[in-house]
């Protein structure tokens, strides 16, 4: 079995082998990373933005492989948050034929990296830096904010395996 991801970020691609070994008809699939862009902004601002840029990952990674994944994270409205906006990652999988979307849990980022993110048009990595979160301008390709704001109980891998699983209930049934 050949399996396509839509990301050349060693935090989503790890995840991504990590949770293929819970499932016995994939856990020997050959995973390839390749490197297309979602189609959408850098940093999505809605859920809608967020699945799509997943769902055109996803789409785009499709070739000679029996599933692609792609893999955006986002912010969403919500409300009652100090922000207003919480951040949520979204996995698409793509059969060839139908997509199988999942989501993980969702968080908030500290009101000023918000603002940067939703004001100065920054992604959450610059948002993070400039905010002096993280000296890290690749911190999603690390540990994530995810990580630094929880001191590493959840960490951007584990946050990534969150949508993984959850698109993964349509593979498995």
């Amino acid at each position: 079995m050949n399996i396509n991801i839509a990301s050349k970020n060693p935090v989503k691609i790890e995840a991504l082998k990590e949770m293929l070994l819970d499932y016995k008809h994939l856990q020997n699939a050959r995973v390839e990373s390749i490197d297309v862009s979602s189609g959408v902004s850098d940093q999505p601002k809605s859920l809608e933005e967020t699945i799509t840029g997943a769902k055109n990952r996803a789409r785009k990674a499709y070739s000679e492989c029996d599933y692609s994944f792609g893999i955006e994270s986002g912010l969403i409205t919500v409300p009652y948050t100090k922000s207003g906006y919480m951040d949520v990652c979204a996995c698409a999988i793509f059969d060839g034929s139908e997509y199988h979307l999942g989501l993980s849990s969702a968080w908030e980022a500290p009101e000023r990296v918000s603002k940067l993110m939703l004001e100065d048009g920054l992604d959450m990595n610059e948002a993070a830096y400039k905010a002096g979160y993280t000296d890290n301008m690749k911190v999603g390709s690390a540990q994530g904010l995810v990580g630094i704001m929880t001191k590493g109980r959840l960490t951007r891998k584990e946050y990534t395996k969150e949508a993984i699983r959850t698109s993964l209930i349509h593979i498995d049934n």
